[in-house]
């Protein structure tokens, strides 16, 4: 007589007598008990319930029952005649049935139906055709493609099939499907966690389905190889593996993990109908930026998917979070992708500049900043007052490119009694609204430099601030530093003074614009005339002086509508040695002269700028055309420019003792400090 365990209830048989086959212990999915153990999750113990059949007149068939003794006795000599291998490694359940016992692996044969891994993602069903060499087998699988496998390809060979027809693979597949229900596993894991009873296929098949045939099995089967919660592998060997229990803090652990990611997968779902909603609106209809900012979960997708398509994702978490949408988006996992998505959702523009982005240059100030720019335009007062020398009686030019938003220099000239050149370099002055360490600086300090693109400007202060405050406006009453000038005959520096002023803008003009009247001549715009011969005077006397003329042809692209589908765009070239542009940039490297030389004079410490003389042979380039070329040639083997901020350095290049940039503080920071330096210096000559 043997004995074994059926479901918990046991069964005890011999050859004389037998068990009904209709007697079988199996769970009533219907009644159940709670345990406090198990009630937090959710779990259910179950109540088994023994059936068997009837005889008639209402009397129940009784069996004969052998004592223990002859079952275990014939158990333990059925184990002494097993023969165990050294080398294999052996072990016991917690029945103490042999794990070796389980692993056993069928023959494979020709007719088998099995699963196999046919890459990292996908399990395939087959039916096997023939051997291929040794140990591999040609298969033919559910979707009707013969192949060659590997035996550690098999994950699972279906018990009780023989000579299985391929073509009925689908229709298995499909009744295996439909007769999952992962709640069989909770009842499962709950008997067999208070028995720490390990687990086959066959052996789950037959307490949930009270059956070993071929569909219960493979049913089982992928119960348990799908199951990430309630049952991990103890034991495998070939297509064969052993289930064990998970403890219950275990799965605890991994339910709740389990019910954040599918939170997760639906917060993702929902974003995704949000994706969705606003492709689909028409341009004109797109959710502002500002919209997907709100929400600080959506703000930062957006911003994932921003960051990978720039290539610069700060983390790996966030590269994920933007492959996760693309992929739910059903799109390629590129950087083109999210930049095509980010058009589509109108949060890029549609010429949108990648590389503006990537080196993270702020495009807009925030409101915090705005209002404080606009509290000092209304509060601060001019200390500077009393001191500032009137100069608007003085015929002023502002001469700048045509797209230029803001004005920070300007320039008069007049010819003194003995013949002299006097010229005045007017800078507009921010130090009468701002201070150093103000909030407004601490962000035009981050900023360094406002941006110029072809496509749009990003300065350095908020626009109204720039534009109304520290501009120079032509026709108004403006506030300047202003650097006056007495030149020598050849063009070196007389005398000089450096003082907080006010002027008057005449003329906004641009290059072309005071080109014209140069070539003109007119008499009432002799002052314009006397800034051309004084610049002529300051090239002349630099190139003595060593200077190397770099001036050169610069290309400039004007997109006059960038928001556009297809938008306008100007082309035109500016030629660094015309009149008018030479003579603005002879008047402000005099600037940067003069206040290198007041700097030093008054031991004031500012950026000073220099670049040491090349040993160049002018002559080695002489094969080359004059012009744009040529200076092209030389700039490129000059040595680099360099800053000291407590002596002036020879600029070289320029031909000049010390140079410091001074005549863009609105566009430029570093210019800004100088004037913070100028402006604090008890030393400033008011004179």
């Amino acid at each position: 007589m043997a004995v074994r365990a059926v479901n918990s209830c046991s069964i005890f048989r011999s050859a004389a007598v037998l068990p009904p086959p209709a007697f079988r212990c199996r769970f009533s999915r219907f009644s159940t008990l709670s345990s406090p153990r198990n009630s937090r999750l959710g779990f259910r113990f179950l109540i088994f319930r023994c059936e068997n059949q009837f005889l008639s007149r209402g009397c129940r068939r009784s069996y004969a029952v052998y004592s223990l003794f002859d079952s275990v006795s014939e158990e333990l000599a059925a184990l002494r005649s097993r023969r165990v291998r050294a080398n294999v490694k052996v072990g016991l359940t917690s029945t103490g049935e042999l794990l070796e016992d389980k692993l056993v692996n069928k023959e494979l044969e020709k007719g088998l139906l099995l699963e196999f891994k046919k890459d990292s993602d996908r399990v395939l069903l087959a039916v096997a055709q023939r051997r291929d060499g040794k140990k591999n087998w040609i298969v033919f699988d559910q979707n009707g493609v013969t192949s060659s496998i590997k035996p550690q390809q098999i994950t699972y060979v279906v018990p009780g099939v023989e000579n299985f027809d391929h073509t009925e693979i689908s229709s298995f597949l499909r009744k295996a499907h439909d007769n999952l229900d992962p709640a069989l596993l909770e009842f499962a894991w709950v008997e067999l966690l208070e028995k720490n009873q390990s687990v086959t296929a066959e052996e789950l098949a037959e307490m949930i389905f009270g059956s070993v045939d071929s569909l219960e099995s493979y049913c089982a089967h992928l119960l348990l190889s799908k199951d990430e919660l309630y049952f991990a592998v103890q034991e495998t060997k070939g297509s064969r593996v052993i289930y064990r229990p998970r403890p219950t803090g275990q799965v605890e652990e991994l339910l709740r993990k389990k019910l954040a990611k599918e939170a997760a997968e639906k917060e993702l779902q929902d974003f995704v109908q949000v994706l969705l909603s606003a492709r689909a609106n028409p341009a004109n209809a797109k959710p502002p930026k500002s919209s997907w900012m709100v929400d600080e979960k959506i703000q930062h997708r957006i911003q994932s998917l921003e960051a990978y398509a720039i290539d610069m994702c700060k983390s790996n978490e966030q590269k994920k979070t933007a492959e996760m949408i693309l992929k739910a988006m059903g799109f390629a996992k590129t950087a083109t992708s999210a930049v095509n998505l980010l058009i589509d959702i109108g949060y890029f523009p549609v010429h949108v500049n990648l590389d503006l982005l990537k080196s993270n240059i702020r495009t807009n100030h925030s409101d915090f900043i705005v209002a404080a720019a606009e509290s000092l335009m209304s509060e601060s007062s001019d200390v500077d007052e009393v001191n500032r020398k009137n100069l608007t009686h003085l015929k002023v030019y502002a001469i700048d490119v045509d797209e230029a938003d803001e004005l920070d220099d300007a320039l008069s000239a007049t010819r003194l009694q003995d013949g002299r050149i006097k010229v005045w370099i007017h800078v507009a002055d921010p130090t009468r609204y701002i201070q150093p360490g103000s909030l407004v600086d601490r962000e035009a300090m981050r900023r360094g430099t406002s941006v110029f693109l072809p496509t749009a400007t990003y300065a350095m202060f908020p626009e109204k601030l720039a534009m109304e405050g520290m501009s120079l406006k032509q026709g108004e009453i403006c506030n300047a530093v202003t650097v006056s000038v007495v030149l020598h005959s050849d063009g070196s520096i007389a005398e000089y003074s450096v003082f907080n002023s006010f002027i008057k803008p005449t003329y906004m003009l641009t290059y072309e614009s005071a080109m014209e009247l140069l070539y003109l001549n007119l008499e009432e715009e002799v002052e314009l005339k006397i800034l051309s011969e004084a610049a002529a005077l300051r090239l002349q006397w630099r190139r003595k002086q060593g200077a190397v003329d770099t001036a050169t042809l610069e290309p400039r692209i004007k997109v006059v509508n960038p928001e556009d589908p297809e938008p306008s765009i100007n082309l035109y070239v500016e030629n660094q040695a015309d009149p008018a542009m030479r003579l603005v940039s002879e008047m402000m490297v005099l600037c940067g002269e003069v206040i290198a030389t007041y700097g030093s004079s008054n031991n004031i410490p500012l950026p000073y700028r220099g670049q040491p003389q090349s040993n160049i042979d002018v002559s080695a380039f002489l094969h080359l055309p004059e012009g744009p070329v040529r200076s092209s040639a030389i700039v490129r083997i000059m040595r680099a420019a360099e800053i000291d901020f407590r002596n002036p350095i020879r600029h070289g290049v320029l031909g000049i003792p010390g140079y410091v940039q001074f005549t863009s503080p609105i566009r430029r920071y570093m210019d800004l400090l100088a004037h913070y330096q100028v402006s604090f210096s008890t030393l400033l000559d008011l004179h």
